[in-house]
């Protein structure tokens, strides 16, 4: 297999001298030298033709034993050296000390279509930081991960993608609820693609053994291969390196809200420089309009990672990342000014992200008034978000108010409940959007296909995820296949997937896996 592979970051960057696979401290290096497991017999379940291409890989390539040998782990590539590498991070809300990749290994990286890309097994077996963990993963989260990732591109949110999900072969013990029930499950591995898989936690984990000369040497590197623009000297040069990842970060959760997605474990080691999603866990997307909705059963009491918490959580990591690159600057008041703009910056670009999901051109106060109304209005009755954005697109300027408010009634799980004062505070929201339809100089028909390109038809609901997973395992990959071709267009009608767009099934509500997901993988 011939690949445009480099080896920019373990070149410029101090590996650990120690060579076994001990679980450790390590300290003064960035990395460690890591051979994945070789699995016992690696099967493919899917893979993107796509995410091949990224890399410098044919389409046909995929279906070649070479493939499946290189990316279940089995053959490690001529010419390199996979390995892990060293970060700490704040784990809701606490400083964890040294974390690490405990079960992904970077096989290698790419230069390919002027890009530098990181290509990453995850659940390739053990590291020197896997803890108290095997370094395994499980068929029901690596399959999750390979179609959401995918997903997320497709949805426009800046996302790491991944190449390919395969089974091991092998049995991994894991309990899946964390209440002493464990069992035995399929193990996959997936391989995921990035410009690299550097974190918030990357530099505190310097930071925090006051390690001054390689968290200079981080940054540095980082500004050097992934932040070019960035031309300053001396401190400002920090400065202006903080203020890129905090501008992507705000951008990244503009696109979260925007889509309703749910990170559910927004700890600091899962925080990227680049401003993209990455570490799929518990995620979620929203059902019923919810902003106090987490899909991680480890969150369900505090709901640190709710999802309206999202924007204040990220604010919350960047002053971790901030203080972690406090030694390079040495101040704090320039630090101090782009974590206020965040705030400042990010509400407006909500407002602006929120009025193109309504169809609406003009900002003025009113149409202020009218975002804060309907988040208000959506949790009168439980409201499916992506379904009703989608339905609003269908309404007409000229519409009266119960005219509206039956194109949008499919969008709600009770239809029953919309009536009395429910149905009033709907009218009373209608009539304030109608309203604001009528200043518009755009023709219905017009908004309605711009509103179509910001509100997605599908999303990768859990419970969709949860069937196609289901068939999995009983070597049934046609599922899997199916959400990932309609994943691949969710912004079009594609009305040979229209059982696709519906609400969650009431069967789905408790079902484990369909809702509410701990971290075990």
């Amino acid at each position: 297999m011939q690949l445009p592979v480099t080896t920019i970051f373990t070149e410029k960057l101090p590996a650990d001298p120690e060579t076994s696979n001990e679980i450790r401290q390590v300290y003064e290096a960035m990395f460690s030298y890591v051979t994945p497991k070789v699995p016992l017999h690696p099967k493919l379940v899917h893979a993107s033709a796509e995410v091949a291409q990224l890399i410098g890989l044919s389409e046909q390539s995929i279906s070649s034993d070479d493939f499946i040998a290189v990316f279940s782990g089995k053959k490690v590539l001529e010419g390199t050296k996979p390995f892990a590498m060293c970060y700490g991070g704040h784990q809701f809300g606490n400083w964890a000390g040294q974390l690490g990749d405990g079960r992904a290994i970077n096989l290698f990286e790419v230069q390919n279509q002027g890009q530098n890309l990181m290509v990453q097994l995850k659940g390739a077996g053990k590291t020197p930081y896997s803890r108290r963990g095997d370094g395994l993963a499980v068929l029901r989260s690596s399959i999750r991960e390979h179609l959401c990732s995918e997903a997320m591109y497709h949805l426009g949110v800046p996302t790491t993608r991944s190449l390919s999900v395969m089974e091991t072969g092998e049995k991994v013990l894991r309990d899946i609820l964390y209440n002493g029930n464990a069992a035995y499950e399929k193990g996959a591995v997936v391989c995921r693609v990035a410009p690299s898989f550097i974190r918030f936690g990357n530099f505190e984990i310097f930071a925090a053994r006051q390690d001054v000369k390689n968290l200079k040497l981080l940054a540095d590197f980082c500004i050097e291969t992934y932040f070019p623009s960035i031309t300053t000297t001396g401190k400002e040069r920090y400065i202006a390196f903080f203020q890129e990842i905090a501008t992507q970060t705000k951008e990244l959760l503009i696109h979260w809200q925007r889509v309703g997605f749910v990170h559910g474990v927004m700890n600091t080691d899962n925080m990227s420089i680049h401003g993209i999603t990455i570490d799929y866990g518990p995620y979620g997307w929203l059902e019923g309009y919810d902003p106090h909705w987490t899909p991680n059963t480890t969150d369900a009491q505090g709901k640190r990672y709710r999802f309206g918490n999202q924007p204040h959580i990220a604010l919350w990591n960047l002053l971790q990342l901030a203080n972690a690159l406090y030694p390079l600057i040495e101040e704090t008041q320039a630090l101090e000014r782009i974590l206020e703009q965040f705030n400042t910056d990010f509400q407006s670009d909500f407002n602006a992200m929120m009025l193109n999901k309504l169809g609406i051109t003009k900002r003025h106060k009113e149409n202020e008034n009218l975002i804060h109304q309907l988040l208000i209005t959506l949790q009168e009755t439980e409201t499916d978000m992506t379904i009703f954005y989608r339905l609003l697109a269908r309404i007409s300027k000229n519409d009266s108010e119960s005219e509206a408010l039956q194109k949008i009634k499919p969008a709600f799980y009770q239809e029953a409940e919309i009536k009395d004062s429910v149905q009033e505070t709907w009218y009373f929201w209608l009539s304030l959007y109608l309203n604001s339809l009528k200043q518009e100089t755009v023709a219905d028909a017009e908004r309605k296909r711009s509103m179509d390109l910001v509100n997605p038809k599908y999303v990768l609901r859990n419970y969709m995820a949860q069937l196609a997973i289901e068939a999995a395992e009983k070597e049934d990959y046609s599922l899997v296949d199916e959400l990932a071709e309609l994943l691949k267009r969710p912004y079009d009608e594609q009305p040979e997937y229209e059982k696709w767009f519906a609400k969650r099934p009431d069967w789905a509500r408790t079902k484990i896996g369909c809702s509410m997901l701990s971290c075990s993988s």
